[in-house]
């Protein structure tokens, strides 16, 4: 791809669309899944540069790749640093002139480390620290060992790289697990803690550059863990350590810790810790800083040193009392008396993100409505400083200057990173990238938010998006798209993938109406709540009430409704053809039909568990009667079915379920399955687009009938 072509027609992205829709193509299946996705971007200490990580479909290799790029505010321009397809979160070094990242790339010369003892059948390779020089040169690993790298951070003289990876074993230990045990999985008593360890980065070249001879006599004895060379234990932790952040002197560092599993099943897996960071044999003492049932996220020191300042985002609790899914907050502790404050309480949206300037000023990103736009926070206070309508996310303030990177989105805009000098130049910064040029190139669909009420009164808010050119039409076919979450909710950002294909959908003509019914975030707490405990009959009468409104509206034609959704948008799919035969086709993907198994399977269980007012156990009549299975003899809706047979979060067995009862009933319907794939589909790239087409398909053949 040639950056200056995009920069050349990005400007074409704010022309006035409703009077050049109709002069151009509609976007093609091909064209809308080869997006290229900004997922992060991380901006220089002395803010003149910035690195940005892409995601794209490499569609020979079968796969998803991650590449990282570079913006110097001298060139003006964006140009590639990497080209391996697997590098991701990247961090300046204090003095700007390195950037490591998170790689699963092969060693220099293509084999796996000779000292790795792991099993030959097995071809993945570590996920590991590598450096890069800024003005040039070849990246090379900071370690070598096959070790993956849970977390890292830069010490702030940028001498040392912190880093977290599982508490590996003695060798001679590992053989003896190995010969005891084969294959066989030892549900949780195998798991094992993290250890935090410091590594010079002046070792990272003496190592690369080391003979496998040399490289061999390094290896510690067979009775001591197998820890890279020069590595020194910062501490050990029973959980695993997600998030590292050294204090600005150096003298302490932080670490947020979650469940080794993976697997949601108690909210005091997620807390902070500090440690001092000089390090021992054995490690230092470990305090603990906080004991809530949130889970904290996103930690970031205050330049004096005194504080923490960390998000807890929607759906994930907060530190006042017993777990519960409001939406996301900010908060401050106090390193030295534990005391935590909540920043920006008086804001009654929902918090996504923060930095904090040079100068210990909060920034945040705040989603209210349809627009989540950047603010400044001052105690419970806020003060709104980049206003333009749209998504505003992926803050970075630079430590030792006034500039700001975000990056902003709209319906119709595709992602562009920005930075601005200034905090006073935000609404006026231009982008530093210019991807995705081809949606300004096609027809434009249009959109609007829609206001309804549900049927006890509550007042709800979804967008409609129109086919381009039918902005103000009468009696069109209509797809509601329910998103998943439920804490989350469709605004005005951009979209392109196999999850948010709405303006797709909208291309091939139909209007797309999003709900953001009660559990969404956004619109307050009160609201976000009153999904609980009825976690699809309320939403779901949310929904059916703004269905019922476009129709009396004359906006939706009632013979030509579908439905569909993936995740929660799938519990609610498979709930809603149980409550109504209105719909001709629904498209369905993840979604459970019933809470008592996939709470049991779901890694995320304390969540089901909180949604449903207890476990199933406590609360059996509310496990069976929000459970779409129990009213399923109901269903005539043709119904599209999709699940990963490797998804832990919602058991593909819950898909495999609704199949073999629709087949029972003999509703028509179709089930694919994607091998190897989890909740997000993220292994194969040809998954998502096969699903996005059939599902376009299905929608056509019986929703127009």
């Amino acid at each position: 791809m040639k950056i200056s072509r995009y920069i050349s027609l990005f400007a074409l992205a704010f022309l006035p669309l409703s009077s050049i829709a109709q002069n151009k193509p509609a976007i093609t299946l091909d064209e809308y899944m080869n997006a290229t996705d900004v997922t992060e971007a991380r901006l220089s200490p002395d803010g003149s540069a910035a690195v940005i990580v892409t995601t794209d479909s490499d569609w020979q290799q079968s796969r998803y790749k991650e590449d990282l790029w570079l913006w110097t505010r001298q060139s003006g321009t964006v140009t590639p640093l990497t080209h391996t397809g697997h590098d991701g979160s990247p961090e300046w070094s204090p003095d700007g002139n390195t950037i490591a990242f998170l790689s699963d790339r092969p060693l220099p010369g293509g084999d796996k480390s000779a000292d790795d003892g792991g099993d030959p059948k097995d071809t993945e390779e570590a996920t590991r620290i590598w450096l890069i020089p800024m003005h040039g040169g070849e990246a090379y690993p900071l370690y070598t060992e096959d070790l993956d790298t849970h977390a890292f951070a830069w010490s702030p003289d940028g001498a040392r790289i912190y880093f977290s990876i599982t508490d590996p074993l003695a060798k001679n230990a590992e053989d003896t697990r190995k010969e005891e045990w084969k294959d066989v999985i030892r549900w949780r008593e195998q798991e094992r803690g993290d250890v935090l360890l410091a590594l010079p980065v002046s070792s990272a070249l003496k190592a690369s550059e080391a003979t496998p001879q040399a490289h061999q006599e390094d290896k510690p004895a067979d009775d001591k863990p197998q820890y890279p060379a020069d590595a020194v234990v910062i501490a050990h932790s029973p959980l695993e350590i997600a998030e590292v952040l050294p204090s600005p002197s150096g003298t302490q560092i932080a670490f947020e810790t979650n469940s080794i599993s993976h697997r949601l099943e108690n909210p005091a897996d997620s807390e902070l810790f500090l440690v001092s960071a000089k390090g021992s044999p054995n490690g230092g003492k470990v305090k603990q800083l906080t004991h809530n049932e949130g889970l904290e996220d996103h930690l970031v020191w205050d330049p004096s040193g005194k504080s923490i300042d960390f998000l807890i985002a929607a759906a994930s609790g907060s530190v006042e009392g017993p777990y519960t899914d409001v939406q996301g907050r900010i908060y401050s502790l106090d390193v030295e008396s534990g005391k935590i404050t909540r920043l920006g309480s008086d804001f009654d949206g929902d918090w996504m993100d923060f930095t904090v300037t040079d100068d210990g000023t909060v920034l945040a990103a705040g989603l209210k409505s349809m627009d989540q736009h950047v603010y400044r926070i001052d105690g419970s206070k806020f003060e709104g400083l980049a206003t333009v309508p749209g998504n505003y996310a992926r803050l970075d303030a630079a430590k030792h200057s006034s500039a700001l990177l975000f990056t902003h989105s709209g319906i119709t805009e595709p992602t562009q990173v920005f930075v601005a000098s200034t905090l006073t130049a935000l609404n006026d910064v231009k982008p530093v990238t210019a991807f995705n040029p081809v949606f300004a190139e096609r027809a434009q669909v249009e959109w609007q938010p829609y206001n309804w009420k549900s049927d006890d009164g509550t007042p709800v808010e979804g967008v409609l998006i129109y086919p381009p050119g039918k902005k103000g039409a009468k009696h069109l076919r209509m797809l509601t798209f329910i998103h998943g979450g439920p804490a989350d909710a469709d605004s005005n950002r951009f979209g392109a993938d196999w999850y948010d294909y709405a303006t797709l959908a909208a291309a091939n003509g139909w209007l797309v109406f999003r709900p953001n019914y009660r559990g969404s975030s956004g619109y307050g707490d009160a609201f976000i709540l009153g999904i609980q405990p009825h976690l699809v009959s309320v939403p779901g009468r949310d929904i059916l009430s703004g269905v019922d409104a476009l129709v009396k509206d004359g906006i939706a034609d009632p013979n030509h409704l579908t439905i569909g959704g993936y995740s929660y948008g799938g519990y609610m799919t498979n709930w809603l053809i149980t409550q109504t035969t209105r719909f001709k086709a629904a498209v369905t993907g993840a979604g459970a039909v019933e809470h008592v198994a996939n709470w049991g399977n779901d890694d995320d269980s304390f969540d089901d568990a909180w949604y449903l007012s207890g476990y199933p156990w406590e609360k059996p009549d509310l496990y069976q009667s929000e459970a779409a299975l129990f009213q399923i003899t109901k269903v005539t809706t043709p119904t599209h079915i999709v699940g990963g047979n490797a998804d832990v979060r919602v058991s593909y067995l819950e898909q495999s379920l609704l199949e073999r009862a629709l087949e029972k009933l003999k509703v028509p319907h179709t089930l694919l399955v994607f091998p190897a794939e989890g909740h997000s589909l993220d292994k194969d790239p040809w998954h998502g687009y096969i699903k996005v087409r059939e599902e376009l398909k299905w929608l056509a053949k019986y929703g127009d009938n």
